[in-house]
């Protein structure tokens, strides 16, 4: 005996009516492609932020640690000079 719905129509009614429309899987399609695209620009984006960040610790932290140890020496030079009286020039930044 098959299911009659409220519409009076035998099968699944309105629900399978829609599951085998053209649009409804369209829609259905476009849903799955977007979360496939979003799944791909979410794994490339983390590795290109992984990428930007090792890059950044290795090449750009090191320098950074390395310029302010120069200005301090600069500046320890230049505070004993002033102590010293010494009227040397001091050296150009």
């Amino acid at each position: 005996m098959a299911a009659v719905d409220r519409s009076g129509e035998k099968g699944g009614g309105w629900a399978k009516g829609l599951a085998d429309s053209s649009l409804y899987q369209k829609a259905r399609r476009a849903a799955s492609n977007s979360a496939r695209f979003s799944q791909k620009l979410m794994w490339s984006t983390g590795k290109a932020a992984w990428i930007a960040g090792t890059t950044f610790l290795v090449l750009v932290v090191p320098l950074i640690i390395e310029m302010d140890r120069e200005q301090q020496m600069v500046d320890l030079e230049s505070q004993q000079a002033g102590l010293l009286g010494s009227s040397a020039p001091l050296p150009s930044k």
